[in-house]
């Protein structure tokens, strides 16, 4: 599992914890460019990986014997629009390192893709897995060239590529990387600690959204489905659709004193107009069984347990439920 979202973001350290509990501790290799805590080193085995270290990544897959390799490197949505250069090399040269390296070694290859592979001439509502794209981000454009190139070397040379566009996903444990969809975490933290959030966005700006233990698990069961029963390479996954204003007011059943303001930032309100208000997974649940747990009332009530938890244990101020 390589380093944004990568081994060590939102979605790496999760899907490992997951992944080491059906396969052993010891055969699920987290992987980053940066220092991990502690505790992740305690937690199973981790290395230095650099995406755009083709000779490296190499050496990795043939001495540890990878079969499986889960690729989350990327920069996100507006990250990425701060510093295309930077996106394209990691986005784009990355990508293709690994889709060599997992076609060289006959590796079953998973690459998330996302909701900003839409643009603004897609269906938004819902978004089938088969329409025109034309994102108008580099993380966007990025993720449909992963989608092509993946799709292309399957049919032309049988690599078994798998790939998830995943709506927003919203998790406690790692801080917001930069997506459009950050304020959906972000709220969650503001509600508990000051009772005032700043959403930079339009208080009707609806968007996919997932809680992070689904996205895992659809990973993981994607992972596992048997390749007779796929009829895509590249599926939509869906959970539930909210605005900024519907999460806060799921919200303020808990903490009714919450106060939310809306500034919308100009750079990501335009990503988010651009996108699909609702995923149409119907796929996915056929071929693969796909069906997500949480709804918006579950991930609110969960999400304010666990962030109240984490700052009672760490000392910090909390509000009152």
């Amino acid at each position: 599992i390589n380093s944004s979202k990568g081994g060590l973001g939102q979605l790496g350290m999760g899907l490992a914890e997951m992944l080491r509990k059906q396969y052993g501790t010891d055969n699920v290799i987290l992987s980053d460019i940066k220092k991990p805590p502690p505790h992740i080193f305690r937690s199973g085995p981790f290395v230095y990986a650099d995406v755009l270290d083709y000779k490296h990544l190499r050496e990795l897959i043939i001495n540890n014997q990878i079969t499986w390799l889960v690729h989350y490197s990327a920069l996100l949505s507006a990250v990425g629009e701060a510093n295309v250069a930077l996106a394209r090399k990691i986005n784009i040269t990355g990508l293709h390192n690994v889709l060599d390296l997992a076609l060289e070694n006959c590796l079953r290859l998973f690459v998330p893709s996302t909701i900003g592979a839409f643009g603004p001439s897609s269906p938004r509502d819902p978004v089938p897995d088969l329409c025109v794209q034309r994102p108008r981000t580099i993380y966007g454009v990025s993720k449909v060239h992963g989608e092509l190139m993946g799709e292309y070397l399957h049919h032309k040379h049988g690599l078994d590529f798998r790939c998830l566009r995943y709506p927003g996903v919203i998790s406690v444990n790692t801080p917001p990387g930069g997506g459009t969809t950050d304020y959906a975490v972000q709220i969650f933290h503001d509600a508990l600690s000051t009772g005032h959030h700043e959403c930079y966005l339009r208080p009707d700006t609806r968007l996919p959204m997932m809680h992070i233990s689904d996205c895992h698990r659809a990973t993981v069961e994607f992972m596992q489905a048997p390749e007779c029963q796929l009829s895509l390479r590249t599926y939509n996954i869906a959970a539930m659709s909210f605005t900024p204003e519907e999460v806060a007011q799921e919200i303020r059943k808990h903490l009714p004193q919450l106060k939310v303001t809306y500034s919308p930032d100009s750079v990501r309100q335009t990503i988010a107009d651009s996108w699909p208000v609702r995923f149409d997974d119907s796929n996915a649940r056929r071929d693969w069984g796909w069906a997500p747990a949480f709804g918006l009332e579950e991930l609110v009530s969960d999400m304010l347990h666990t962030i109240r938890s984490k700052r009672t244990s760490e000392g910090l101020h909390v509000n009152s439920l």
